[in-house]
């Protein structure tokens, strides 16, 4: 006999029968609820997004660089729907210049591309910019794109904004009388740190159109405020003209410089500008010349890449009026090239900084 006798090994006990089947039951029925929940949350959220359709697009987010995020918008006009063109981002822009610096023919050349919408002078209208308010109250309006003109397209919008003139110029012109008034301004430079503040929070691209050749400017307002007088095309007065004929009739007023003013009215522009640059250099800008764009093929290149719209030719149908010789374009030029000759304005002189 073994010392050590050996009983048989039992397995481990299994509940009784009747609660095995109540927890496999007990088991089902959660998966059920489980599932019966899940159902129940899929349909909500198909009836919502159904009911969101008509109204709301989904929109695939498209790259743009981190530093660009505050410049690309995708704006809600309350007038109309955009449609298909909803998921198309728009970026805000503006032009600032002044009289006869080529801002009339610059838009032309923008609006030829099939994406971008510049809606001219849209605070040409007093009630627009009586006070703060009402100058927001515009902006908004437009940036909203609840603005239509002539500069809607068919395309899909990628650049909207307008134009907006540092000034009024009124030059009173006499025989020899040559006035620069900066009173009737349009609001731009009257609330320059609202309007500074508005800009960077609505994430505006800014356009400072110039022109370097400020005694080519002042000829051409004196020339353009002779005609609003004169009105020698038919009885009309045309600030832009479409054709070689037209602007040959222009080009035939001589002005009058008053050459004890000259300098001075020359340094009061450039101060007007500088003062400008400087007031609103925080903003996302393009430092613009009309001499630039007429000379440099690129120009108009790096203006389309600044917009963030694809790079094509523009064209404009406007002819340019004073494009002579600085003395053929006025009567008294000795009188002019003798008083600037020595000072810093000398180098407008010889208007080689214009090519046609």
């Amino acid at each position: 006999m073994h010392p050590y006798p050996l009983k048989g090994s039992k397995g481990a006990s299994l509940p009784p029968r009747p609660t095995l089947v109540f927890l496999i039951a007990l088991f089902g029925l959660y998966v059920c609820y489980l599932s019966f929940n899940q159902i129940r949350m899929e349909s909500k959220h198909g009836e919502e997004n159904g009911a969101q359709e008509p109204n709301e697009h989904v929109c695939a987010n498209p790259y743009v660089p981190s530093e660009e995020l505050p410049y690309v918008h995708f704006p809600q006009p309350k007038g109309y729907s955009r449609a298909e063109c909803s998921c198309n981002p728009v970026r805000f822009f503006v032009i600032v210049s002044m009289q006869r610096s080529g801002s009339g023919w610059f838009e032309t050349l923008l609006n030829s591309h099939p994406n971008i919408s510049s809606n001219g002078e849209i605070f040409n209208r007093v009630d627009r910019r009586q006070n703060i308010s009402s100058i927001v109250q515009t902006l908004d309006k437009l940036y909203d794109l609840d603005w239509l003109t002539s500069a809607a397209k068919n395309e899909c919008t990628a650049a909207f904004g307008f134009k907006w003139m540092l000034n009024q110029m009124s030059v009173l012109c006499h025989v020899t009388l040559m006035i620069l008034n900066f009173s009737k301004s349009q609001g731009f430079m009257d609330h320059h740190d609202d309007i500074l503040s508005y800009l960077n929070k609505k994430g505006v691209s800014v356009i400072f159109l110039f022109r370097r050749n400020t005694l080519r400017r002042l000829i051409s307002v004196l020339a353009n405020n002779y005609d609003r007088d004169a009105k020698q095309l038919n009885g009309t007065h045309k600030s832009h003209v479409h054709s070689e004929e037209e602007a040959e009739i222009l080009a035939k007023f001589k002005p009058e410089l008053d050459v004890s003013t000259l300098v001075s009215n020359i340094r009061d522009v450039e101060k007007y500008m500088g003062d400008c640059l400087d007031s609103f250099n925080t903003t996302r800008r393009m430092i613009l010349y009309y001499e630039d764009i007429i000379r440099n093929r690129n120009a108009l290149f790096q203006v389309q890449e600044f917009l963030g719209v694809p790079v094509r030719k523009l064209v404009s149908r406007q002819v340019k009026i004073h494009t002579r010789p600085l003395p053929d374009l006025v009567r008294n030029w000795e009188d002019v090239n003798s008083r600037l000759n020595g000072t810093e304005y000398a180098r407008f002189l010889d208007g080689a900084d214009y090519v046609k």
